[in-house]
């Protein structure tokens, strides 16, 4: 999920000492269940992550992601505004924060930076 606040930065998590790529952030995020409905699955992964009700968007990007030679996924960033619930970080991260897409920490996943660098580029392209 893409999340922007009113000033455009965007809520990543930081990813916590357990979690694969410890101490580095990513837009929230996580796997669908077999049964489930990938925006089913994309709500109840953000708000498990974050504590935090969306109202899901658009579709902003579908991405092939590399990061794990064991296992090939697909990743798809939809944008949503929150709705509902309490900022907690949970499940694989460990804080929350806002930042603004050309002033990120850094990342745990490359795709994450792609993101990123579109969501740049579209703000570039509408000033």
């Amino acid at each position: 999920m893409i999340v922007q606040n009113s000033c455009g930065a965007v809520l990543l998590g930081r990813r916590e000492k357990n979690a694969s790529y410890p101490g580095l952030w990513c837009i929230p995020c996580g796997y669908v269940e077999y049964d489930e409905d990938v925006r089913q699955a994309a709500c109840r992964e953000f708000y498990e992550e974050t504590g935090l009700l969306v109202e899901l968007g658009d579709v902003f990007t579908v991405l092939s992601n590399f990061h794990n030679p064991e296992t090939h996924t697909v990743g798809i960033w939809f944008q949503a505004e929150i709705i509902g619930g309490v900022a907690k970080a949970g499940d694989d991260l460990a804080e929350l924060g806002w930042f603004l897409p050309d002033n990120r920490p850094p990342l745990a996943f490359p795709t994450d930076q792609t993101v990123l660098d579109m969501i740049v580029m579209q703000l570039a392209a509408t000033e």
